[in-house]
């Protein structure tokens, strides 16, 4: 140490450590000299001792002054021993780095000017210390020392000169420094950053696209920056990235997918646009390299499809297609039970858009790779009959044709039929809402008759009386008026004479005994007047009741219909329909003169011709013989009944056997329905008994118990009838 002073005059040494710049400026030329002297006479020991003593009594000293003076010099030094330089490198660098982190931000400054022109002097030998530089400089780019900040700016464009004309520089090296600071908030850095990245990118020979999947989502983060400057620096160094992207025969897709996949959901609106844009890009040049990642893209492009913005909206829209266009085999990776696991997700979505193109997705797997979904649709089954509530009727239609796709396979399509019946009994709403779609759509879709008998089948067998009945008076009127059924009525009109229609017939009859009205409009539709007319004869009084008249009432407004034209018209021939005059009164009968039913009925038997009728013979005066329904059952069951004797037409339809199987059902309902009325009867029963009890504490003595036990007594039946009238 001894040595190095005695080299320095005491007044340069004085000088170094001045608070004045210029004599420490002054005293740091003084030094250069030195070095250069000492250069030329070789004498590197001495050199040496000299940057160790400047190092110890200087750089490192507790005095700003010092330090400030320390680091100038070894700059000095430096530039002293030009050529020389690179070899003392290890002991002038590391100090002068250190005092970027001074307390003191004019030590900082001056360390930035030490740096400069050490780095002018040395150039490439400066990147073995490119590291400890990079860590300082980004840190002094959010100095709170503006003029550090300036002076760290110059020293960083100086780096950047060096690092692009080096051979040295590595990349590899470098990616990880870069990495762990791209979620840095500070927007200095930020800048600082991406300059580098795109300055680095520049270069041909370093290879920056290989390792963006490294930064990529750190560029991502900034494009929601609330510095304009900043998005817009991003904005530039993406661009250029995806054009190169486009440009390269061997990208890392996979790895990049994953990380714009999560930034599609981000909540900035720009950030969203730029990942599904991505995305776009991706699905178009990657392809089949991306078929491990179909199924997280399109948990990212489904909500998208829905987004506010028009413009992610339409490029997810496009993103869609192209990827549902593509295509690749379970055998090349492709999980089909992925891709329907997001859309069952997306089937939950808020937005119907979103939620049809999940359903799109499903029908796409289904007639692609219908054995892979079919070992996976149970998974999704539950949430697609679920969709059958869905608010929107596009997307009920659509899970129809899903629900259709898959019943094309027997098991699969009774299994959906006994899960529909299940979900109406289970939500009466739904029925009323959806059930005319539902069953029609699946009428379109699957064979009519084939959804119709199934129906009918599993009805047959329904526990629940009053769903069983409310669910045949839907499909009855859903046969009655849907354009979609028209075969069926057709093939109905005919069951007298063919044998398809026969089978249909019966098949229907037993699940329509539920509803009397249903099994009417059934025998009008399958022209059997006559079983029509002993049916209505066969209503009780209990069967009157609101909901009875309510169907009929739809019923005759029916008969208006373009439907039973061909019925109205049989009017005109009563002599060879006399069943059906029969019927038509049998049902004016039933009806409450003051209502409008009753009007439009009476109106159009009012028009039949009474020379027709007169002319009707013995088939009128039999149909309108005032035989009782009670003689109907007699005769059948004696095998003596004229009136109601299976003719030619009626062969293969046992009516006889159909009317008994009617009132079964009928006494079924019946039955129901009188256990309701005692139950409800016995539970006000208890309670007026209560009441009784109270007011019999009450009462003045002058009022018996016997009187008010039979005032309270509810009138029987007898008593509310005259002599030979029914009192109503």
């Amino acid at each position: 140490m001894s040595d190095a002073l005695s080299l320095i005059p005491a007044a340069v040494h004085r000088n170094l450590s001045d608070k004045l710049y210029e004599k420490r400026k002054y005293a740091a030329l003084e030094i250069e000299n030195i070095a250069k002297n000492l250069t030329s006479a070789g004498d590197h020991e001495k050199l040496s001792k000299v940057i160790d003593m400047l190092v110890k009594e200087f750089a490192k000293s507790p005095q700003p002054n010092h330090r400030k003076g320390g680091v100038l010099a070894l700059a000095a030094v430096t530039v002293g021993l030009s050529s020389e330089a690179p070899q003392y490198l290890e002991q002038i660098v590391p100090p002068v780095i250190q005092s970027f982190s001074d307390q003191d931000s004019r030590v900082r400054y001056y360390a930035c000017e030490a740096l400069y022109n050490i780095a002018k002097i040395v150039r490439g030998e400066f990147i073995f210390f490119f590291n400890q530089i990079f860590d300082a400089l980004c840190k002094l780019s959010a100095d709170s020392d503006p003029t550090v900040q300036s002076a760290a700016h110059v020293l960083d464009g100086l780096v950047k000169d060096i690092v692009t004309e080096s051979d040295e520089f590595s990349v590899e090296e470098f990616i990880p420094l870069l990495k762990e600071r791209m979620n840095v908030l500070n927007p200095f850095v930020r800048q600082f950053l991406v300059e580098w990245i795109t300055v680095l990118d520049g270069v041909p020979d370093f290879d920056m696209l290989g390792f963006l999947p490294d930064f990529l989502d750190g560029l991502f983060n900034m494009l929601s920056d609330p510095s304009h400057e900043i998005r817009q620096q991003a904005v530039s160094a993406l661009s250029e990235f995806l054009q190169e992207i486009k440009n390269s025969p061997s990208v890392d897709y996979g790895r990049m997918a994953e990380i714009l996949v999560q930034r599609a959901s981000f909540p900035d609106e720009f950030t969203r646009l730029t990942a599904i844009t991505w995305i776009n890009e991706f699905v178009q040049l990657g392809g089949e390299q991306l078929v491990r990642y179909y199924a997280d893209i399109l948990g990212a492009i489904l909500p998208c499809i829905s987004d506010k913005n028009e413009k992610i909206r339409v490029v997810a829209h496009e993103t869609n297609d192209e990827l549902r266009s593509i295509h690749v085999e379970p055998s090349d990776g492709f999980d089909v039970g992925a891709i329907l696991s997001v859309a069952k997700r997306q089937l939950s979505s808020d937005h119907e858009a979103t939620r049809i193109e999940a359903l799109n997705w499903i029908l796409t797997l289904l007639n692609k790779h219908r054995a892979e979904v079919m070992c996976f649709f149970y998974d999704i089954f539950d949430t697609l009959l679920k969709a059958l509530s869905d608010s929107s009727d596009d997307v009920v239609l659509l899970v129809l044709e899903v629900h259709a796709g898959v019943a094309k396979d027997p098991q699969h399509f009774r299994h959906l039929i006994v899960f529909l019946i299940h979900n109406f009994r289970a939500d009466n709403s739904l029925l009323e809402r959806r059930g005319a779609l539902i069953v029609r759509r699946l009428c379109v879709l699957l064979d009519a008759e084939r959804v119709y008998r199934e129906l009918s089948t599993i009805l047959e067998g329904e526990d629940n009386l009053d769903f069983a009945s409310t669910m045949v008076q839907a499909l009855n009127l859903i046969l009655l008026t849907s354009s979609e059924l028209s075969k069926l009525r057709n093939l109905l009109r005919g069951s007298l004479v063919s044998r398809e229609g026969k089978e249909l017939l019966v098949a229907l009859y037993a699940s329509w005994c539920h509803s009397p009205m249903a099994i009417i409009s059934l025998c009008l539709l399958a022209q059997a007047y006559q079983h029509a007319s002993v049916v209505i004869q066969s209503l009780v009084e209990e069967d009157i009741n609101v909901k009875f008249l309510v169907q009929l009432d739809k019923l005759i407004r029916l008969l208006e219909t373009p439907i039973f034209t061909y019925l109205r018209l049989q009017l005109l021939e009563p002599g060879r329909h006399p069943w059906l005059l029969k019927t038509l009164y049998g049902l004016l009968m039933l009806l409450p003169q003051q209502s409008a039913a009753f009007g439009i009925l009476q109106t159009r038997l009012k028009a039949v011709p009474t020379y027709s009728i007169s002319g009707g013979g013995d088939q009128i005066s039999r149909a309108f013989s005032g035989v009782p329904f009670s003689q109907y059952m007699h005769h059948h069951q004696d095998g003596d009944a004229e009136d109601y004797n299976i003719n030619s037409s009626h062969q293969g339809i046992n009516f006889g056997a159909r009317l008994q199987q009617f009132e079964n059902v009928q006494n079924q309902h019946r039955g129901q329905a009188r256990n309701k009325v005692n139950y409800s009867y016995s539970s006000s029963s208890s309670s007026t008994s209560k009441e009784v009890r109270t007011s019999k504490e009450q009462q003045p003595p002058s009022l018996s118990s016997s009187s008010i036990a039979e005032n309270n007594r509810p009138p029987t039946r007898s008593s509310r009838k005259g002599s030979g009238q029914l009192q109503l």
